[in-house]
């Protein structure tokens, strides 16, 4: 059951969070900018991703803003990969972001080079460095939005996560735990954070403590409503994480008890339903 939930959430290339705050992480228009770049970056958070790379590749002849132009060239490849999965675009991307100077960028133009760097190797998984890129990029995230920053933790936590699954059962856990102590400190911080919400009940399930792994998504449900913009996707993420794995997992623990572990499964939907009715 654990297998299958990876893979599941694998097929939906982060649909959960990530679509609400995709839109969000956008590359910031300086009025400074030649008009083929601030066109450039404007097609990019259009989600033009086409005209984008035209933009780009034209804004890139001039020489003053050439690293900033084949940062959103880049970007734009690694956006058009995920949506067409033409690896061609990936290997743009590399090209393109490899090609950039962060000397040469401003501020948070190089957040927005470490975050593209980062996805890459995700969509290259090279999950765990991909994971390091994106810790280095939350280190400097007071540059973006905080939707932005929401976004970026997610990607993090979904590269640690890809990472856990390309290893052993036994060797599991101590990423898990990485991602658990980080989500607490974020809900310290702001106990409306939905991605924190979403991950702390995932890594204590992923770490193997399926009784926290309950009352963490008992509580994001809960918790949910403190953030009303993402309190849909992210409870639609929680409901899918308790009724295919922490339910079935949590049955099959009891029942080696010797309890009926269909009757035990039964018990736990009905008090889920119950949260969820209690707290809509």
């Amino acid at each position: 059951m654990r297998d299958r939930m990876e893979r599941g959430r694998r097929r939906r290339t982060k649909a959960g969070l990530l679509g609400v705050f995709m839109s969000m992480l956008v590359l910031p228009v300086n009025a400074a900018e030649p008009p083929e770049l601030a066109r450039a970056r404007t097609l990019y958070n259009s989600s033009d991703y086409d005209g984008a790379i035209l933009a780009a590749t034209e804004a890139r002849r001039q020489v003053p803003v050439a690293d900033a132009a084949a940062l959103v060239l880049g970007r734009a490849h690694l956006e058009r990969y995920r949506q067409r999965a033409d690896v061609a675009d990936l290997a743009s991307a590399r090209e393109a972001l490899a090609a950039v100077r962060p000397a040469a960028l401003s501020p948070r133009d190089r957040v927005d080079l470490l975050v593209g760097l980062g996805q890459s190797l995700f969509l290259g998984e090279a999950f765990g460095a991909a994971a390091e890129l994106f810790d280095t990029a939350l280190a400097q995230a007071s540059l973006l939005s905080p939707k932005g920053r929401l976004l970026l933790l997610d990607w993090w936590a979904s590269a640690l996560a890809r990472e856990a699954q390309t290893r052993p059962l036994e060797r599991r856990a101590p990423v898990y735990q990485r991602i658990a102590v980080r989500m607490e400190e974020e809900l310290r911080r702001d106990a409306g954070n939905p991605a924190a919400s979403y991950w702390l009940a995932v890594a204590a399930r992923g770490a193997g403590d399926f009784d926290r792994a309950w009352d963490a998504a008992v509580a994001g449900w809960v918790r949910a409503s403190l953030s009303p913009e993402t309190s849909s996707s992210v409870r639609t993420d929680l409901d899918r994480l308790v009724m295919q794995a922490l339910i079935p997992e949590r049955a099959r623990m009891q029942a080696a008890t010797g309890l009926d572990q269909q009757k035990i499964a039964s018990t736990l939907i009905e008090e889920w339903d119950l949260i969820k009715q209690q707290w809509k």
